[in-house]
């Protein structure tokens, strides 16, 4: 199944990352396991948010392509990936692409939503959003936009507190940093 450029951002598709997720993405329509190379990549994503090793293991220019091959394939069997991402997740660490891999799954995220009609949103906060929290988000979002929206969360403490959520071009700031910058810049001048 090729993804017409009605269906996503020609942004996405113009990225090496965009690329590696478009593939992805037309293998798992062709075997119609869109949801489950999806799940497969959020469980990776929680899996680089939460382990350093596996952090270093991507990022790493020192570990050689053998040993991140067998690495991915040893990651894939333990968290029992589909076996288009576990292939997918091979293929990148024989082209030595693994840093990539964050990217990739945020572009094969987008373009799932967009194959479900929902748009997607990356949401940056201080801390982990409980799954109370998620739901009025994407309810609050849902209400703004107009249709659903799939959520590509991530963390970074020096927000200190508040989110910021990034909508296609659009950005909403309410991060605690933000303001105390704001706050500063207004006691200078």
């Amino acid at each position: 199944m090729e993804i017409s450029s009605g269906n996503i951002d020609s942004s996405i598709r113009a990225s090496l990352s965009g690329r590696y997720a478009t593939a992805l993405f037309e293998l798992a329509a062709e075997s119609k396991s869109i949801e489950a190379v999806e799940a497969s990549l959020n469980g990776l994503r929680s899996a680089i948010d939460e382990s350093e090793e596996f952090r270093r293991l991507i990022d790493s220019p020192l570990v050689s392509r053998g040993e991140a091959i067998a690495a991915v394939a040893a990651i894939a069997k333990a968290m029992k990936l589909d076996p288009i991402t576990g292939k997918f997740l091979g293929v990148i660490a024989e082209n030595r692409r693994l840093a990539a891999l964050p990217a990739v799954i945020r572009d094969y995220r987008r373009l799932a939503a967009a194959h479900r009609g929902e748009t997607n949103a990356e949401v940056v906060s201080a801390h982990p959003l409980t799954d109370d929290q998620v739901a009025a988000l994407k309810d609050q979002l849902r209400a703004r936009v107009g249709r659903d929206v799939t959520l590509d969360l991530s963390v970074d403490p020096a927000l200190l507190g508040g989110l910021i959520v990034k909508i296609g071009s659009q950005m909403i700031d309410s991060s605690i940093r933000t303001r105390l910058n704001s706050l500063a810049h207004a006691m200078k001048g």
